[in-house]
């Protein structure tokens, strides 16, 4: 895989952040991959996303990057448990004084992730090359 051929996504407000979420469906990491700067308004999520786009059978390492932070509250996730995987269901956007809003991220468990940012900046980018896996996602219809 090429450096061309990464996907590279930025999301300025919810109809981007749809594609963004689209590509992070099924994404599997580990708590300790979720890293929140306060000082930088910045929180950064690392994960193995299944390339929904590309041939089928493949995950690649992901970053996925929030500017513009002010909060960030977690429910039913152990943050003690660096190395609990986790797997992501969905993100979401909730339009709050704009440009804000809350994005929530949404994982297998019944956990989730709430980010509370003056406006929406995200950036989603592969950081590797793919690597084949004999799981497909699966989900009921």
């Amino acid at each position: 895989m090429t450096q061309a051929t990464r996907l590279r996504l930025l999301a300025e407000d919810a109809d981007d952040l749809t594609v963004i979420a689209a590509a992070l469906q099924d994404a599997v990491g580990k708590i300790g991959d979720i890293s929140y700067e306060p000082v930088a308004k910045r929180l950064t999520l690392v994960v193995n996303r299944y390339r929904w786009e590309g041939k089928g059978g493949e995950r690649v390492r992901a970053a996925l990057q929030l500017g513009s932070v002010l909060k960030v509250q977690t429910r039913k996730l152990r943050r003690n448990a660096k190395d609990a995987v986790i797997e992501l269901l969905s993100v979401g956007f909730e339009p709050a004084e704009a440009p804000g809003g809350v994005v929530t991220f949404a994982f297998a468990g019944g956990g989730d992730l709430r980010v509370e940012v003056e406006c929406l900046d995200a950036v989603l980018a592969d950081v590797s090359d793919p690597w084949s896996t004999p799981r497909t996602p699966q989900h009921e219809a």
